[in-house]
């Protein structure tokens, strides 16, 4: 709840996205930031009893969230792709039950996959469905291994003019306190190699200024970020780095219930130790602190905003005294973002 509420509350105060991730929409989301609700397979807040997607329940989310401004289909997450996830029945509160929409009577599971569509074509018609439904952006996000899932993508929006809005790519760095350890730390493609994949694939087929751009993978410092940019992101996520702004210790106790720091628990007298007020504006700082360096760096290289990096402007280490350029190392020219956008 307060942690939610700060990071709603900084999100807003430092005007940028929050993201509600794949669990729902609650109040502790209704503190003014714009909204990007994910959707994942258990389609928490737009799903029927038996765990299907629900058009009335999707129509009335969106109706009664005002601030939601984009829509995020997660096929997938860096930490553990290929994986579902469970919520144990013990930590469903009624609370968690009215906002998922599931029973408190039983485990509630998040399948490992999708059950309203099962190929690219099917994939694409639920996102239009979706952003007809809905009338805003509607994107996918999703870790990277093989392309070919990519390359088909490409290929069908090329023929049909239909397709995602935006892609997130999601690096293998991504992090989690519900993922196997072998996943964690050997499945999916880490950031630089898979964007650069997918990249091509769009750039290839003359898609790119098409969609928009999204990393996620440990881009919260403001070197990092530049090089996502440089790499042809138009925006990027940061999770972690937030969560250390209100207080994360990285105690590894998420799965106990028993976070010291009350971010990842349901005990009140936990949750009392983080104050919103205080730890909401550690957020806008952070943020603010952020965006503040990565426009620096813009400035100091010559460009009036970060979209504007190439990989021409990116000097990388390859071995002992020996450096080359981003775009070389990456084997493409990044499209440049045309001045009307």
């Amino acid at each position: 709840k307060n942690a939610i509420s700060s990071l709603n509350i900084g999100a807003k105060n430092a005007n940028c996205y929050h993201n509600t991730g794949e669990g729902g929409i609650s109040k502790y989301h209704g503190h003014g930031a714009d909204l990007i609700w994910q959707i994942g397979t258990g389609y928490f807040g737009c799903r029927d009893k038996n765990g299907n997607f629900c058009e009335t329940s999707f129509i009335k989310s969106i109706k009664n969230n005002s601030n939601i401004k984009m829509i995020e289909i997660k096929l997938s997450q860096g930490a553990k792709p290929g994986k579902g996830g469970i919520l144990p029945k013990d930590k469903i509160t009624s609370e968690i039950s009215t906002i998922r929409g599931v029973s408190s009577d039983e485990d509630c599971i998040s399948p490992n996959s999708h059950n309203q569509f099962s190929n690219v074509k099917e994939l694409i018609q639920f996102i239009e469905k979706l952003a007809s439904l809905s009338g805003l952006p509607t994107g996918i996000k999703s870790a990277v291994g093989k392309t070919d899932f990519w390359e088909e993508l490409a290929l069908e929006m090329k023929k049909t003019n239909k397709g995602p809005d935006f892609i997130t790519i999601d690096g293998g760095e991504g992090g989690t306190g519900a993922a196997p350890m072998s996943f964690a730390d050997h499945v999916s493609l880490p950031f630089k190699i898979g964007f650069e994949r997918v990249y091509k694939i769009f750039k290839d087929h003359q898609l790119v200024n098409d969609i928009t751009w999204i990393g996620s993978a440990k881009l919260g410092f403001p070197d990092r970020a530049v090089v996502a940019f440089a790499m042809g992101c138009d925006l990027i996520n940061i999770a972690r780095e937030a969560m250390l702004s209100i207080g994360c210790i990285q105690a590894q106790k998420c799965h106990t219930g028993e976070c010291p720091t009350g971010i990842a628990t349901h005990n009140r007298w936990l949750q009392h130790g983080l104050d919103i007020q205080s730890k909401s504006e550690r957020v806008t700082q952070y943020i603010q602190g952020l965006n503040k360096q990565i426009t620096q760096l813009t400035y100091a290289c010559g460009h009036q905003h970060p979209s504007d990096f190439t990989g021409n402007d990116i000097e990388m280490s390859t071995d002992v005294n020996t450096f080359n350029t981003l775009e070389n190392l990456l084997g493409y020219k990044k499209v440049k973002v045309p001045n009307d956008l």
